[in-house]
């Protein structure tokens, strides 16, 4: 059924049970960490309110130390997101930022990072702290945890191009922010939108699904990535929907060498590497944290120290388990198993992408690769 045909006033439309889950990076990515088999501490802030305690129980559902990090706050609400997720249609997402807005870098506990390896941070043009000023408490937070010698994971969100933070000036914010940051992991349209909204703009007026991936080509992945390389980043990975995940990386051994603990051990293998990994073939039952569940996936390979290749892999095969589920956590499994489908006969899609300097049938012994 298309949207436009259930978005109707006064129209009552049969839609089920409803589905009530965490989301977000912190629990999207984070949980999914947790359910791979990685040991994860979740820091966030919610509302003391009827939310803020219903994610603190489904949070403590999966691990009673999961939430042992988390802010409970008098001064705001907890953020919420309704999700209208129909078969066959990309998420249509109603948020409410609450206590995410009053996020700031002192709300980190930063003597709870040492032990650790690896910060994820995720959704800063959804948190106004982090984009006020500049950027000012994005870059001051990323700058404390590079001095811990962690590695430093980022992840981006589309914000309404109306809004305070759709009308940031986000290059500059990311241009302060990415020396700070080891591996940056925005999705295609996030980062076009942020970097060169001209295209933005006329990609997305001749697209007349509104997905912006199936326009992606490999010259514009790599000028975005080698531009976000210059400006600090040592891994950049864009995630690409169903054409897949893109991978390009710095060609300077001592930034890699820098990108914290989770640095690969394998630094040849790494350097100034581009590469493309298509997604598997499954039963998409929703898209809800399929990004946030190939970051996991991603994260999960450089913890374990894999090469590129192997990385890529784990990223588009944690974010398959995830679509075949509703929610953003139940298609997910423990990294084993995870490896066996990988090893198995499953499937890869095929994309349209191709990358500089490679024919087609190159591109698709790559793909057979990865």
């Amino acid at each position: 059924m298309p949207l436009s045909s259930i978005l109707i006033p006064g129209k009552l439309v049969d839609v089920g049970p409803l589905t009530t889950a965490t989301g977000g990076p912190v629990s999207n990515t984070g949980m999914a960490l947790h359910r791979l088999g990685f040991a994860v501490r979740l820091m966030g802030k919610v509302g003391n309110d009827v939310v803020g305690h219903a994610i603190l129980d489904l949070v403590n559902a999966d691990g009673p130390a999961l939430a042992e990090g988390m802010i409970l706050t008098d001064e705001s609400p907890s953020s919420y997101t309704i999700v209208i997720n129909p078969p066959g249609v990309d998420r249509i997402f109603l948020h409410c930022p609450g206590a995410n807005d009053t996020f700031t870098a002192s709300d980190i506990d930063y003597e709870k990072l040492d032990g650790g390896r690896l910060f994820h941070f995720g959704y800063p043009p959804l948190m106004r702290r982090m984009y006020a000023d500049g950027g000012s408490e994005l870059t001051s937070l990323l700058e404390r945890v590079k001095q811990r010698e962690l590695t430093t994971s980022l992840d981006m969100a589309r914000p309404d191009p109306a809004s305070d933070a759709g009308r940031a000036d986000w290059r500059s914010i990311i241009q302060k922010a990415l020396p700070y940051v080891d591996v940056f992991l925005p999705s295609f349209d996030e980062i076009l939108y942020m970097l060169d909204r001209p295209r933005f703009d006329d990609l997305e007026q001749r697209s007349d699904s509104g997905d912006l991936n199936a326009q992606a080509d490999g010259e514009l992945l790599r000028a975005l990535a080698d531009e976000l390389i210059e400006m600090g980043a040592a891994i950049v990975g864009m995630k690409l929907g169903t054409q897949g995940f893109y991978l390009r990386t710095t060609s300077d051994p001592a930034r890699l060498a820098t990108a914290g603990k989770c640095a690969p051990q394998d630094a040849k293998a790494w350097l100034d590497r581009e590469l493309l990994a298509p997604c598997f073939v499954v039963n998409v039952v929703g898209t809800t944290g399929s990004g946030d569940s190939t970051i996991a996936g991603f994260l999960g390979g450089l913890l374990k120290d894999l090469p590129p290749e192997d990385v890529m892999r784990a990223a588009v095969a944690v974010g398959a388990c995830n679509v075949e589920q509703a929610d953003s956590l139940s298609g997910l499994i423990h990294w084993s198993r995870v490896q066996e489908r990988i090893q198995g006969s499953w499937q890869r899609r095929e994309v349209t992408i191709t990358l500089q300097g490679w024919n087609w049938d190159e591109a698709k012994q790559l793909w057979m690769r990865l």
